[in-house]
């Protein structure tokens, strides 16, 4: 296990600027004090892990917290959410010169050709799936990505510092996390070739590892 500092910083809008996602979005955190600088520093993780490229599809892309930094780095930015409003969040990166190729679906049966991808990024998605969803998550992944394309994922590690912090923001994570980063390390590796993984550890760190970020490979035929 390794755990770098990041090296790329998360390129925000301002609050407001934001549109398209529902109340249950975890955009609010970004923006509060000390919880915030741990939701940023987790997507910048993430974010050193992408490589750069051609094409890019994020899953479960939200109000399109990634898009600024990611077009940076790939020439094409797709994205894949079961409930953000595309057009809303499209016209917004639109406006900051930015094209996206937005769509409403799930990462259990992807609208997607096979090897279209040289990234798949998807940040605090896979612990909502079941257990025993993570290989038909990983078998659409692993399809879709070009050979020797690369998976990156971030997944929290649950802890009860973490558990007490939410709840302080009237937020219970044991409702909707059901599968722990050992469920998801493990269901990628059957499918696609580990890289690396990366943990992030709480402030201060005695509290141990709150989250970890996957980056795994599809071999080259």
């Amino acid at each position: 296990m390794q755990q770098p500092r990041p090296r790329e910083k998360l390129e925000l809008l301002p609050r407001a600027s934001y549109r398209g996602v529902n109340r249950d979005d975890p955009l609010r955190f970004y923006f509060v004090p000390f919880l915030g600088a741990m939701y940023r520093r987790r997507v910048e993780l993430c974010l050193d892990e992408c490589r750069g490229g051609d094409a890019v599809l994020e899953v479960g892309f939200g109000s399109g917290l990634t898009f600024l930094n990611l077009g940076r780095k790939y020439r094409r930015i797709y994205g894949l959410d079961l409930t953000s409003s595309v057009g809303e969040v499209g016209a917004l990166f639109r406006r900051h010169g930015i094209e996206t190729d937005l769509a409403n679906g799930s990462v259990l049966e992807m609208p997607y050709a096979a090897d279209e991808f040289d990234t798949v990024l998807l940040i605090s998605i896979l612990e909502h799936l079941k257990p025993a969803e993570q290989r038909r998550a990983f078998g659409e992944i692993r399809r879709v990505l070009k050979q020797g394309g690369q998976v990156v994922y971030g997944v929290p590690i649950e802890r009860p510092f973490m558990v007490f912090m939410f709840r302080l923001l009237g937020y219970d994570i044991r409702r909707h996390h059901f599968s722990t980063e050992q469920d998801v390390r493990a269901a990628a590796g059957e499918l696609l070739d580990e890289v690396r993984i990366v943990r992030l550890r709480a402030t201060p760190a005695l509290l141990g590892a709150v989250y970890e970020v996957g980056h795994f490979r599809k071999a080259e035929a």
